[in-house]
């Protein structure tokens, strides 16, 4: 009972000593991390400011490979002083990515700065993007950017387009860009269009092994020409790249209204009934002025470019026509491609000439058989021979009335 009186204590006072002390090495072990935390940072900072131009006299900022664990403001100062983020922005993407590493974003940077990127399109592409940093370069990005330079795209062009459109590299090369590419070489044909093309279309990728090649396949084996393809493809890509069903529905309803599709005409038809805000804008300004559904749907067979224009145009050539020219909007209906032209740079400047024609009694609507074809559908070449050049001796100011510098009111 004594042994066990005299050890206990002294047992149980080693025992609380061994636990006080796993305990004090523990906040030790917990200070000396804090510390070296606190270390790390400060002399990152301090590394960072000896720099010049964003780098480090004789190194990098964050040199290491790695970055340690928890470490946020070593990812932060990264994304500032290797991509050229602000502050806030390099804050925000810091939580879209975990960069343990530096060894993928050095590699992207690099590869990045091969191909001529500058430090703005870099720091755009990895705003908008943030994981594009971690992307692998040697099997996702490189090939991706030999495959478009090998296309004819420039270094310049490249570096703009996947600058803004970064997540064109995240899309598989394969799948979406090598058939994407082969759609326009096998419509347009020339490696300056497809790279105009891309330029413009971009958005449309994702789309084109689903939509776009099933689409250009229909209306090939229905007999439209390489020219009209070749149109479509070119500025009408959205509506190319439209689902299958909603593609063909929309290709029936064009051969209803009689177009033919070896003519470039049944594209402009599909363009303006697939956009069917504007055709309902366009429909409610020619009512206003008069016209019936047949004059409208006349108009769109005659011209199908009348219904996609804005009602502001419409409205404004309608008023010029009809209020000071004095012509019936049902007249004007027979010629829709007027609305087709620039009100200040053809339809005002002709219209001037022939008013002042009018007036002087030289020309006669009736005796002239005046169409409004005749003064706008005709060249400027042939305008300026028979309806200015023509009358110089008996109005000499004719021509400056022609070019905009005298009202025809003052001749």
């Amino acid at each position: 009972m004594e042994r066990t009186t005299r050890f206990g204590p002294s047992f149980q006072l080693k025992e609380g000593f061994g636990n006080w002390r796993k305990s004090r090495c523990s906040e030790i072990s917990r200070e000396n991390r804090m510390a070296s935390r606190s270390i790390f940072r400060k002399s990152l900072r301090l590394s960072l400011l000896f720099c010049r131009d964003g780098q480090p006299f004789g190194t990098r900022p964050l040199s290491s490979s790695a970055i340690p664990s928890g470490q946020d403001d070593c990812a932060v100062s990264y994304l500032v002083h290797s991509c050229r983020l602000s502050h806030e922005a390099a804050i925000e993407a810091s939580h879209k990515v975990k960069l343990s590493s530096l060894e993928k974003p050095d590699s992207v940077l690099a590869l990045l700065r091969q191909y001529e990127f500058s430090d703005t399109q870099i720091s755009t592409l990895v705003r908008k993007c943030p994981k594009f940093l971690l992307a692998d370069v040697k099997k996702t990005l490189l090939p991706k950017l030999e495959f478009l330079s090998s296309m004819g795209m420039s270094r310049l062009d490249l570096a703009r387009i996947l600058s803004y459109h970064p997540w064109l590299l995240r899309r598989s090369l394969e799948n979406c860009i090598i058939p994407f590419h082969t759609l326009l070489k096998s419509v347009v044909l020339s490696d300056v269009k497809v790279v105009q093309i891309w330029k413009r279309n971009t958005m449309f990728i994702d789309k084109v092994s689903k939509n776009g090649l099933p689409n250009v396949e229909f209306v090939r084996e229905m007999g439209m020409p390489q020219s009209c393809i070749a149109q479509m493809v070119t500025y009408h890509t959205k509506i190319v790249m439209r689902e299958p069903e909603v593609f063909r529905e929309l290709v029936g309803q064009v051969q209803q209204f009689g177009f033919d599709p070896w003519k470039s005409n049944f594209v402009q038809a599909m363009k303006a009934l697939h956009y069917k805000k504007t055709w309902r804008q366009c429909e409610e300004a020619y009512r206003s002025w008069g016209w019936s559904e047949n004059h409208i749907l006349s108009a769109f067979r005659s011209c199908p470019l009348c219904m996609i224009k804005s009602r502001k145009k419409i409205m404004e050539t309608m008023d010029f026509l009809v209020n000071k020219m004095g012509w019936h909007s049902h007249k004007i209906a027979k010629y829709p491609n007027v609305f087709c032209y620039s009100l200040e740079k053809r339809i005002i400047p002709r219209c001037s000439v022939v008013r002042v024609l009018l007036l002087r009694g030289l020309i006669k609507e009736e005796k002239e058989k005046l169409s409004l074809a005749t003064v706008f559908m005709t060249s400027d070449e042939y305008f300026l021979n028979n309806f200015v050049n023509r009358y110089l001796n008996q109005v000499p100011q004719l021509l400056n009335v022609y070019q905009g510098k005298l009202e025809y009111e003052d001749v």
